[in-house]
């Protein structure tokens, strides 16, 4: 079945997000995000701890590097699965693999075994994602897909708010090993909430997708080592750019195949849609990065004080999204787009700004909120049209390869705003140079931006529109 849930062949489609058909799936899937969100945002506060711990500061930036390599793979792994046989089953596998990783982190005895765990825990939640997508464009009438992931883009907002902070209560008042040990056990409910409802729904579709399973995977994991390799170039000394550089070449060689044709050239329609993902996530995540630090080293804010000073970022994308998915087809792609991408811009500007002048804290604070407001409103209009431009047979292929463009996004930009920082340290510079590029990226990212096809419409005119569907992966 490919359709949407229905109580009988002559009811009506569910009209909201909570209907009685649906409402067992949504909670359940929302909760997923919000464990995996809030284990990938608690690591950022126990990490620390946890090296110490296991005299493992060698592998720290491994312990997080690896993560998001593992997640590529278990990406285009579910992606395909979900594909040829329906994506109940890829989620359960990837639930499984996260739920495997929380226990052998929690009970690791030394870092190395850490590390494996966090592997598993990338497997798991990379694949998660993309079956959920899946879940959602099979089950879920395609009216109500924008409150959907509205509702996901909020499990992501709220961790961010007290993630930190739990982590941080439950390592001084437990221990860290308890950070892992308690999401497993939520998590488990959580799988339970969804398992209930999926259990009979056959959502396989009539028309399998071709071969090819294996290459990809190669590529895949071409591409996880590549991410490792730029994740670890600034310990290459002089020749970290060249290594870089490198990685760089190779993750384009290798992802190209794993997204859809015409990506990497700006191609009209679902390719635009697919790049602008990995520029937004690139300009954002970059940047965020150094908002804390530049708190921390030029404000003097405690770390504490640092990690809320984003909150009013998280609250504006969580407003932001709420909108998008009440109003966005009214408010139109282009215009969305242009919005978000400006305030994203603004924000990074801002942060210039204050780098160079340190004016008051809370203009920083101020300006860092609208990249919140800005990518609340594009993040998940880019799923609803990455959904628009599928078929049941490419469902999972294009879910798999808007993440995969999120998680690689990320990760180049924030590997060579790492050597520019690192190159100008010192200098005065270091800061705002990373700023000023993430805006470039936020900018540039209006180049694909405006070329995702028609500005409002079905998704069959999406398509016909652009004709840029890709057919049979």
């Amino acid at each position: 079945m490919s359709g949407t849930v229905n109580a009988s062949p002559h009811a009506s489609e569910p009209t909201s997000v909570w209907d009685p058909r649906l409402i067992w799936v949504t909670l359940g899937a929302v909760a997923l995000i919000f464990l995996a969100a809030t284990q990938s945002l608690a690591m950022t506060t126990v990490m620390p701890i946890i090296s110490d711990e296991l005299n493992g500061e060698s592998l720290y930036a491994l312990a997080f590097a690896g993560t998001l390599a593992t997640g590529v793979i278990g990406m285009v792994v579910t992606g395909a699965w979900s594909d040829r046989s329906g994506p109940k089953v890829a989620l359960y596998a990837s639930i499984a693999l996260f739920l495997l990783g929380l226990i052998v982190a929690g009970i690791a005895p030394n870092m190395e075994t850490l590390v494996v765990g966090r592997l598993l825990q990338g497997l798991g939640t990379g694949g998660q994602t993309v079956a959920l997508y899946v879940v959602v464009a099979r089950i879920y009438p395609a009216a109500i897909h924008g409150r959907v992931f509205a509702a996901f883009a909020a499990a992501w907002v709220v961790p961010s708010l007290i993630g930190p902070l739990a982590a941080g209560a439950v390592t001084e008042y437990l221990h860290w090993r308890w950070v892992f040990f308690g999401v497993a056990v939520l998590t488990v409910a959580a799988f339970t909430a969804v398992a209930v409802r999926l259990n009979g729904l056959d959502m396989r579709t009539s028309q399998p997708a071709g071969s090819g399973f294996w290459g990809r995977l190669g590529l895949a994991v071409l591409v996880a080592a590549a991410v490792l390799l730029l994740g670890m170039s600034g310990g290459f000394g002089v020749a970290a750019p060249v290594v870089a550089v490198a990685a760089v070449v190779l993750i384009g060689f290798a992802a190209r195949p794993l997204l859809p044709a015409r990506t990497l050239r700006v191609g009209r329609g679902l390719p635009s849609v697919i790049l602008l993902r990995g520029l937004i996530a690139g300009a954002l995540f970059g940047a965020e990065v150094y908002v804390p630090y530049l708190m921390i080293d030029r404000y003097g804010f405690s770390p504490t004080w640092a990690g809320l000073g984003l909150t009013t970022a998280a609250l504006a994308w969580a407003v932001s999204a709420d909108i998008q998915g009440r109003y966005g087809d009214r408010i139109g792609n282009r215009r969305i787009v242009i919005i978000g991408c400006t305030l994203l811009a603004i924000a990074t500007l801002t942060a210039a700004v204050c780098a160079v002048t340190i004016a008051h804290p809370a203009i920083l604070i101020a300006g860092w909120t609208f990249s919140g407001a800005g990518v609340g409103l594009i993040y998940s209009r880019l799923t609803v049209l990455t959904l628009a431009y599928s078929t049941p047979r490419n469902q999972g292929f294009n879910s798999s390869a808007l993440s995969i463009s999120d998680s690689t996004g990320a990760a180049v930009t924030i590997a060579v705003m790492g050597l520019v920082f690192t190159g100008l340290s010192g200098t005065g510079w270091e800061f705002p140079a990373v700023f000023v590029l993430a805006a470039g990226i936020a900018i540039f990212a209006l180049v694909p931006g405006l070329r995702m096809g028609q500005d409002r419409g079905t998704a069959a005119a999406l398509i016909a529109d652009t004709g840029s569907l890709r057919q049979g992966q």
